[in-house]
């Protein structure tokens, strides 16, 4: 007796693979924390070019000094932007800022800070120098806890070295570090020759002056 449609399609749904044997991810199912590890991944397995390659992302910094400046890093600790640098600037410098990124730019900046605020106002972290506090008209301030960035020099030093390291590192998840890491374009070619010349002066083989005999300090040959 033949089967219905009905029981034809139970069978049939009944040998769909399960959820649970997950298909290899793509290239486009890949999310930016997986390409950042990846790319931290392929430099440890690199070995010696790993050297190579932080001094090429250290190279791309020294061209790139508006990389500091990005709206980017403000996002992607907004707290710390706000400690090192936001608050140091002047009002012509944020009226400067705020035409610069647009109203989008400044309210996505504005909403992403309030919101790291009051994660840290609920969840204070040891680990900074910046206390939260709600003050009686609502408000939440920031108080320093120590002088490590008590004036504006000092506090943008220490913001480049932070975001520096950061991204020797390579946890900026939106930066493509292949475009750094495989151009030699970004190797310093006077530090290379430099390294090179060494390399080649201490491989020589150090020769006596004369027929080749060693002598003593009076110029007569030892006995």
């Amino acid at each position: 007796m033949p089967h219905s449609t009905e029981e034809t399609s139970t069978k049939q749904t009944l040998t769909i693979r399960p959820a649970s044997q997950n298909v290899p991810p793509t290239s486009q199912d890949t999310s930016p924390e997986q390409t950042s590890s990846m790319s931290e991944r392929r430099m440890d397995l690199r070995g010696p070019d790993r050297i190579q390659i932080k001094n090429r992302r250290k190279r791309y910094l020294d061209l790139h000094p508006e990389y500091f400046k990005s709206a980017e890093l403000e996002l992607a600790d907004p707290l710390l932007y706000d400690r090192l640098v936001r608050r140091f600037l002047t009002a012509r410098e944020r009226e400067k800022e705020g035409r610069e990124r647009g109203y989008t730019g400044i309210l996505e900046a504005d909403l992403v800070r309030s919101e790291a605020k009051i994660e840290a106002l609920q969840h204070p972290d040891p680990n900074i120098a910046m206390v939260y506090k709600r003050a009686p008209d609502g408000h939440i301030l920031s108080v320093e806890q120590d002088e490590e960035a008590s004036n504006r020099e000092d506090a943008w030093d220490r913001w480049v070295d932070l975001m520096t390291q950061r991204f020797l590192r390579g946890d900026d998840k939106d930066f493509d570090y292949n475009t750094v890491d495989d151009n030699d374009e970004f190797d310093d070619r006077e530090e290379e020759e430099r390294k090179r010349l060494e390399e080649y002066i201490d491989n020589q083989t150090p020769e006596f002056l004369g027929a080749g005999t060693p002598k003593g300090e009076t110029g007569i040959q030892d006995f």
